[in-house]
C-alpha cells in the first residue's frame, strides 16, 4: 500500500531542515547539475559561456564607463569585473531560487522534499559559476598588468560569505513570493536599484559626503570589498570590512532561514 505524504505530520524547525538537506544531498547535487545543464542547453559554446559572459559584459561596461571612472580607478577592468561577478552571485542566485520554488510548487505537493532544497541548489549553482569565472578574472588581471599576490586565496572565502548572504536573501524573498504574487516583479526592480547603489562599476569615493554616511548600510558593498581587495588591492580586507561582511552574511542567512522554515508547511499549498 502506497504511503501518503502529509506535510502537516512533520514538525518543521531550522535544525531539522538542515538534517533533511543532508539526507537529500544526492538530490541536491543532481539539481545543481541540472541547473548548469539547463542554462547551457542548445548553446554552441556550452560551459564556456560561464567564462565568456562576464568578459563580454565587462568589455561593454568598460567602453561605456571608462572615460568617466577609469582615470580615478587603477586597473579599472579588474575593479569592474570583480564587483560584477560578486553582484551576479547575489542577484542571480536569489532571483533563481525564488523562481525555482514557484515553478516547482506542483512537485512539492506531490512528494516530500526539503523546502529549502531549491534555494540551496540555486545558490550552489551561483557559487560554482563564480569559481569558474575566477579564471577569466585572473586573466584580465594579468592582461592589464595588475599585480597578483598570494592573498588571492581569500577570494573564494569572500565568495562563500556572499553565497551565505544570497541564500538568506533567497529564502526571505521566496517566503514572501509564496504569499504575494507581485513580489517577483518588485524584487527585480529592487535589484536594479540595489545595483546602482552598490559601487560595482563606479568608485565608492565619488558618492557625496551626505550620501556616504548611508552607503555603509549597504551589506553588499562590504561583501564586494571583501571579494575585490585580494585581487584589486593585493591585500586582505580590513578587519572592519570583514567583520561587517561576515555579520551581514550570517545575519541574512539566519533571518531568511528562520522566516522560511517557520512557514514551510504553508508554502506547499501556496506555490
Amino acid at each position: 500500500m502506497a504511503a501518503i505524504y502529509d506535510s502537516a505530520g512533520r514538525w518543521w524547525h531550522p535544525l531539522g531542515e538542515v538534517a533533511e538537506l543532508w539526507r537529500y544531498r544526492h538530490l541536491l547535487q543532481l539539481l545543481v547539475r541540472r541547473n548548469i545543464a539547463a542554462r547551457y542547453k542548445r548553446s554552441v559554446l556550452g560551459l564556456a559561456w560561464t567564462l565568456l559572459n562576464p568578459l563580454l559584459t565587462m568589455l561593454v561596461l568598460t567602453v561605456v564607463f571608462s572615460s568617466l571612472f577609469a582615470p580615478a580607478v587603477s586597473y579599472y577592468p579588474v575593479y569592474l569585473l570583480s564587483g560584477l561577478l560578486l553582484w551576479n552571485l547575489v542577484a542571480q542566485s536569489s532571483l533563481a531560487a525564488m523562481n525555482d520554488l514557484l515553478w516547482n510548487g506542483s512537485l512539492l505537493r506531490r512528494m516530500y522534499l526539503p523546502r529549502t532544497i531549491f534555494a540551496v541548489a540555486a545558490v550552489g549553482t551561483g557559487m560554482l559559476n563564480l569559481l569558474l569565472a575566477l579564471l577569466p578574472l585572473l586573466l584580465v588581471a594579468l592582461a592589464v598588468g595588475a599585480p597578483l599576490r598570494a592573498v588571492i586565496w581569500f577570494m573564494p572565502v569572500a565568495g562563500l560569505l556572499a553565497a551565505l548572504f544570497a541564500l538568506g536573501l533567497a529564502l526571505l524573498v521566496s517566503a514572501l513570493a509564496a504569499r504575494f504574487a507581485d513580489v517577483v516583479d518588485t524584487f527585480q526592480v529592487l535589484l536594479t536599484m540595489w545595483l546602482y547603489l552598490t559601487p560595482v562599476f563606479y568608485p565608492a569615493g565619488i558618492v557625496p559626503p551626505a550620501a556616504a554616511r548611508w552607503q555603509g548600510l549597504n551589506p553588499v558593498l562590504h561583501l564586494v570589498e571583501c571579494f575585490r581587495a585580494p585581487l584589486y588591492l593585493g591585500q586582505l580586507p580590513g578587519p572592519d570590512t570583514l567583520l561587517t561582511a561576515a555579520a551581514a552574511a550570517l545575519g541574512m542567512l539566519l533571518l531568511g532561514w528562520l522566516v522560511f522554515t517557520s512557514q514551510a508547511d504553508q508554502l506547499t499549498y501556496r506555490v
